[in-house]
């Protein structure tokens, strides 16, 4: 899955700057299509790693008061 989520984020990332870059419209394509091979990426990760990037994003997104 690991694989796979990898080839995925260079494919479609690649003929995503490509069109991107040549000046054709990205408009048709939905979010969730370079949104989808970070999944297969997650999933083909470690049970101990998943739970480290989901502590990532929370600590990423989590706002903290800063202590006096």
């Amino acid at each position: 899955m690991l694989i796979v989520g990898l080839l995925g984020v260079i494919i479609i990332y690649g003929g995503f700057f490509y069109l991107l870059f040549s000046g054709r419209s990205t408009a048709a394509l939905p979010w969730f299509l370079l949104i989808s091979p970070w999944i297969c990426v997650y999933f083909g990760l470690a049970h101990v790693q998943q739970v480290a990037v989901i502590q990532w994003f929370v600590q990423k997104f989590t706002f903290k008061k800063n202590a006096k």
